[in-house]
Parts: C-alpha cells; sequence; structure tokens
C-alpha cells in the first residue's frame, strides 16, 4: 500500500472504533518512516525490515500492557501490516509476506524498490485499485461525521 492510504485507513479506524486518531496515524506511519529512510541511506538492504516485523509487534504488544494509552499507536501499527501483506497477496506475491518474519527470515522481496520506482511500478495493479477502496471509506466516514 502507498504511505498516504495506511495514514487514511489509520483514520477511518480512529473514526469508527471512537480511538484516538493521532497515535493511530503515527502508528500507521511508523513502519514506514524507520524502514524507508534506513534503507535509503545504506543501513539496511531491504526497504521492509525492523518497522515491519511482526517480532517487534510482538514487543510492542507487550509494551501495551504497561502503558494501555500505546494501544492506539500499536493498533496503528498493526494495520500497516496488514494492509502491506494483503497489498502483496492481492498483486499474486504471497511470498513476499515472509518480510514480516524479518530478522528470523532473510527474504528477498519479488519487488524491493526506493519508493519513487515502487509507487510507478505499483501503479494500476490490483492492490493500487484496492486502495480506492480506503479512500472511498475516508469519505463515507467524512460525510458520516457532518450528519
Amino acid at each position: 500500500m502507498l504511505f498516504p492510504t495506511h495514514l487514511v485507513a489509520a483514520f477511518v479506524l480512529g473514526r469508527r472504533w471512537d480511538l484516538s486518531v493521532p497515535p493511530l496515524v503515527a502508528g500507521a506511519a511508523f513502519p514506514d518512516l524507520v524502514d524507508k529512510p534506513a534503507a535509503m541511506v545504506g543501513l539496511v538492504d531491504l526497504y521492509q525490515t525492523a518497522g515491519h516485523s511482526v517480532a517487534l509487534l510482538v514487543v510492542g504488544f507487550a509494551v501495551v500492557f504497561v502503558r494501555r494509552a500505546l494501544a492506539p499507536f500499536w493498533i496503528g501499527w498493526a494495520s500497516h501490516l496488514l494492509l502491506d501483506a494483503a497489498h502483496m497477496i492481492l498483486n499474486g506475491r504471497p511470498d513476499d509476506i515472509l518480510f514480516l518474519a524479518w530478522p528470523a527470515v532473510e527474504h528477498t522481496p519479488a519487488v524491493d524498490l526506493p519508493p519513487i520506482e515502487f509507487f510507478l511500478q505499483y501503479l494500476w495493479t490490483p492492490s493500487f485499485y484496492a486502495e480506492f477502496v480506503v479512500w472511498g471509506l475516508l469519505a463515507y466516514v467524512l460525510v458520516a461525521d457532518r450528519e
């Protein structure tokens, strides 16, 4: 999924579940804000590593038990990982969901491009069209909130 769609999905979740929207959106942004810059400057070889790891997400879940106020952040983060996994499955790359097992599983994804190149190859894929559903939900929520 594209970065803005992760943020929109978190906003929709927050509005529909009556959760605090800012930490939800921050959590949804977290994986890309950690992993993309790290890969762009050469700290890691892949664009989905620590921030996209279920292992780190589980550690975050444990922290939620200590500080319940962090739950919306964690839910936003989890939504990001679920949407990324769904996009890979929709685009016919189910093996690429192994990114969730980093660092336990070394996996070279079928598509591992910098953000701009990724966007250009992503256009018109099945997952690209699925993003319109998320944006449609945003429109619905915004209209429903005005009523």
